[in-house]
């Protein structure tokens, strides 16, 4: 550790965004740029514990070296904080970004204290190993004559296609999209990802380290599964969770009710291409907007609908409303069940004047205008209780109201990847719908058949993604080549 009094001298002090207003004229991102004393300050909190939960057990998926590197940090050495984060994380510009950051909630500062700013951390280190031009394509010194497709541009199937191709292999990667990148591109907006200057910088690293890529390619569609197994020493499937939980209750054929994906897609992508200039998205400006459902997807719909300029904003959350603080069945190591802000709530509270969210609310049906269109959404107030173990809702008597809206966005996450490949390879599906394959071979009852990230776990983080693919990397490599030298993904709750 960097000081060794550092946790007990310096409180915790995020890297704060832009202020609300001026990010709400655009779509940049909402990051503030971290000054380097603060972040040595922040990094010599990190204090000498023994056991680093934050990399191991319930915290960092993918092992990061988070101790090694806040010291490094601490002590002005960022180009070797840059390699121990490359070491066992591939994109950490992508996690530093996105992800909610299991290892502070594992951190062992916050049994008592605020937990280190890890996240804060790494995206400091990458973006500085960017600006100082320290981040390089890996090109492979020789090929093995070996092939692999990889079917799937997201975190999984890139992680895998790095870790593949620097060790010999001929990677492909299939993408049905337009663009590369899988939810990185178009499943969250770029207020908290750019695409030109993040995601498409770290895809042209790949390519120039020699991965092909393939865009508009849907496996299963325009090209043949089972001639693409042919045709490759390997197969890996990193489509992704992609069918979306939907809400059939009355009137959901309406006009103005959307799936938040769609809405977030042809947003980004109008967007890209235009600038939205093209009108080639759903527009939230003037409509007073609901959107069911918590998680991230809820927020990012939230502050994209307040940039285009709704004029209401509701949030809907199932749930009762977390905690303040950890209750005594949350303990520390585990993720905090607690109540969270996001930046999306912050901007519509900013425009609105209230937090925009509601718990422990049901819908009930959706309101016709009389011409088809969405004019309201019936809800009720619930109750949750446990019993035998298991949560039950009921309905609160005297609650049900009308709230008015003229667009409507299902937000509440998604089921498994779609059946059309599953189905042309014969590959077996478990209990939920995803490819079923073990966490660790990753091999799915189709030999030379893998699975890796959301298509095989369900719906998760870009952590677990990265994990996935390094894991499935190793499992490819040991299957074509008799044994492998790449590391073991990560810890070792795969599921």
């Amino acid at each position: 550790m960097g000081k060794p009094t550092g946790f007990k001298e310096f409180p915790r002090q995020v890297v704060g965004y832009r202020e609300v207003n001026d990010r709400l004229e655009d779509y940049a991102e909402i990051y503030a740029q971290a000054k380097v004393e603060h972040l040595k300050t922040q990094g010599s909190r990190c204090m000498d514990c023994g056991v680093p939960f934050c990399q191991s057990g319930s915290g960092c998926p993918v092992d990061n070296l988070i101790p090694e590197w806040n010291d490094l940090v601490f002590n002005d050495h960022w180009r070797d904080a840059l390699d121990r984060l490359h070491k066992t994380n591939n994109f950490p510009e992508f996690t530093g970004r996105a992800c909610p950051a299991p290892c502070e909630g594992s951190c062992v500062l916050g049994i008592n204290e605020l937990p280190v700013t890890i996240k804060n951390i790494e995206n400091a280190i990458i973006d500085r190993g960017f600006k100082e031009g320290w981040v390089k394509a890996d090109i492979p010194p020789a090929r093995n004559g070996k092939k692999v497709a990889i079917v799937g541009s997201g975190p999984a199937g890139l992680a895998a296609a790095e870790q593949l191709n620097k060790t010999g292999y001929a990677v492909t990667v299939f993408e049905r999209a337009d663009r590369l990148g899988g939810l990185l591109m178009y499943g969250i907006p770029n207020m908290k990802l750019d695409k030109d200057g993040v995601v498409d910088r770290r895809i042209n690293l790949l390519r120039e380290s020699g991965i092909g890529f393939e865009t508009n390619a849907e496996v299963g569609k325009n090209i043949d599964p089972q001639q693409l197994l042919a045709d490759n020493d390997a197969l890996l499937l990193a489509t992704g969770a992609t069918v979306p939980r939907d809400l059939p209750i009355p009137g959901r054929q309406l006009n103005g009710v959307h799936l938040a994906m769609d809405f977030l897609t042809a947003h980004t992508k109008s967007l890209l291409d235009s600038n939205l200039a093209d009108g080639q998205y759903i527009s939230a400006e003037g409509k007073r907007v609901i959107i069911i459902g918590g998680g991230d997807t809820g927020a990012d719909c939230i502050a994209t609908s307040v940039r285009h300029g709704c004029s209401a904003m509701i949030n809907l959350e199932l749930l009762d409303r977390p905690p303040q603080e950890r209750e005594e069945n949350n303990p520390w190591p585990e993720w905090p069940l607690i109540m969270r802000t996001d930046y999306g709530h912050d901007e519509a509270a900013e425009k609105f004047g209230a937090d925009p969210r509601q718990f422990a609310v049901l819908s009930k049906g959706f309101i016709d205008d009389g011409s088809g269109n969405v004019t309201g959404l019936r809800v009720v107030d619930i109750a949750w209780t446990t019993r035998d173990d298991r949560m039950e809702m009921t309905e609160i008597d005297g609650t049900e109201r009308v709230l008015e809206a003229d667009l409507v966005l299902l937000a509440m996450g998604f089921l498994g990847p779609e059946a059309t490949i599953a189905e042309a390879l014969g590959v077996e599906l478990d209990d939920y719908s995803n490819y079923r394959a073990e966490h660790g071979p990753f091999e799915t009852s189709i030999p030379g058949v893998y699975a890796a990230g959301d298509c095989r776990r369900g719906q998760s983080l870009i952590v677990w993604g990265i994990n996935e693919g390094r894991g499935a990397a190793r499992a490819i490599d040991a299957f074509l080549s008799g044994s492998t030298t790449l590391p073991a993904p990560g810890i070792a709750q795969g599921g």
